[in-house]
């Protein structure tokens, strides 16, 4: 069974304002199986502020939703406190002995956190607004970190820059750039 490779998901806080972006390239082994995949999804009408949850996954689409699901389970539950829901999804993922099988990470984002969440139990705030999970997730990271520093971009354009910056550099990456924002 070949490994399917795919996804860089990046998340930008700048200001008051939350971007994540992510490529749209899917691969299974060295051939690309589709480039316009949507990773990234808004969820709608949650949360203190009814401004929605921004969430990207990484990693087999079919584990992705499934997480997906369980997270707004969990966010409907605590839909003031996405920290709470990210805990709880984690605590059931590392738990489940169907869930602790799936592979995918979730980038999850409101209004004033941001949040990668892994079935290790991992969940994690990044100390500088910026997160990234995927193949080249570390590119993206890199090249936010260096445009919100020498840069004006808003969040959306520095997620939207970081991304074309990893489709330069990872083979998994590609140019097809999707970006939402809060």
């Amino acid at each position: 069974m070949q490994q399917v490779r795919s996804t860089t998901i990046v998340c930008v806080r700048k200001g008051a304002r939350v971007a994540m972006a992510g490529d749209g390239q899917v691969s299974i082994g060295d051939t690309i199986a589709k480039a316009d995949a949507v990773k990234v999804r808004k969820l709608p009408d949650v949360g203190a502020e009814k401004a929605g949850v921004l969430v990207g996954f990484a990693g087999s689409v079919a584990d992705a939703f499934t997480l997906l699901e369980r997270f707004e389970g969990k966010l409907k539950d605590s839909p003031e406190n996405l920290m709470r829901a990210a805990v709880e999804l984690a605590k059931l993922w590392r738990s489940d002995k169907v869930l602790r099988r799936l592979e995918s990470l979730l980038a999850i984002a409101d209004r004033s956190t941001s949040l990668m969440v892994s079935g290790s139990g991992d969940v994690i705030e990044p100390t500088d607004g910026i997160l990234a999970i995927g193949s080249g997730g570390t590119y993206a990271q890199a090249a936010a970190r260096a445009l919100m520093r020498h840069t004006d971009m808003d969040a959306r354009r520095i997620a939207e820059e970081s991304l074309r910056v990893a489709g330069e550099i990872c083979v998994y990456t590609n140019q097809s750039v999707s970006v939402i924002d809060l």
